[in-house]
């Protein structure tokens, strides 16, 4: 069983190296992996990767949801696999079966997640986005949908709100990874939040979350280990 620190991803959202790597120093025994998104892999590239690796703790989340044809996709994939990240995430448009064919032995231990619908997307930015209007009056319904395709073309797992979880979970088993972001602890909900599908991380966790995204209750805290902590003991209350 994972402890309950391993279920908080922590995003590095952050400028630069020494930002970033101070934030790992500070947390990477408070926090399971630390996500990478594009700002920072932009930034400093694989350097970053293979700084957070060295310092030992967290595992590392590469979150570049890569879209593009799937040959492309496919190579990229390879070549994140070199740095050995837990996971890297793919956009849903850019699942094919193609993904099958990558060999275990050049994956490793990464696994590919897909990612379904935004947690800062709503009804109304999917309209405008040419969703279906059917699909965008039922999110979890379309995320189900994305999560089926995602299986199919060899994915193994999703990132998709704590609202979907469960639904995932009964439709794919226990062992189809869901990532959770849109998650704020019931002691810090954050005023005016651009998430709009949220849920507490005891509650992501009792949905069957595998892993929760938390950042800005983290990152915004006076000591960041420290709501960690307390983030962790939420998780625990509700294993």
């Amino acid at each position: 069983m994972k402890a309950p620190k391993d279920y908080i991803i922590f995003p590095l959202d952050l400028p630069d190296y020494e930002q970033a790597l101070s934030a790992v120093d500070r947390l990477r025994d408070h926090v399971g992996l630390f996500k990478v998104g594009l700002e920072l892999f932009i930034a400093e590239g694989p350097k970053i990767l293979e700084a957070i690796r060295s310092r030992g703790g967290a595992g590392i989340f590469l979150d570049l949801k890569l879209n593009d044809i799937p040959a492309t996709v496919k190579r990229a994939l390879s070549a994140a696999a070199r740095y050995q990240p837990r996971f890297v995430t793919i956009h849903a448009e850019a699942m094919d079966p193609i993904l099958k064919q990558i060999p275990d032995n050049v994956l490793g231990s990464t696994r590919i997640l897909a990612v379904t619908v935004l947690t800062s997307h709503s009804r109304e930015k999917l309209l405008r986005f040419g969703c279906d209007p059917a699909l965008a009056d039922d999110i979890p319904a379309l995320v189900l949908m994305r999560a089926r395709a995602a299986r199919e073309a060899g994915c193994h797992g999703v990132v998709c709100s704590g609202q979907e979880v469960s639904g995932i979970k009964d439709a794919f088993g226990p062992g189809f990874i869901a990532v959770t972001p849109g998650i704020r602890p019931a002691w810090s909900m954050v005023p005016g939040d651009d998430q709009k599908r949220i849920v507490t991380a005891a509650e992501a966790i009792r949905l069957g979350a595998d892993h929760i995204v938390v950042g800005r209750p983290i990152r915004d805290a006076a000591d960041p280990a420290e709501a960690a902590d307390k983030l962790a003991d939420e998780i625990a209350s509700a294993l």
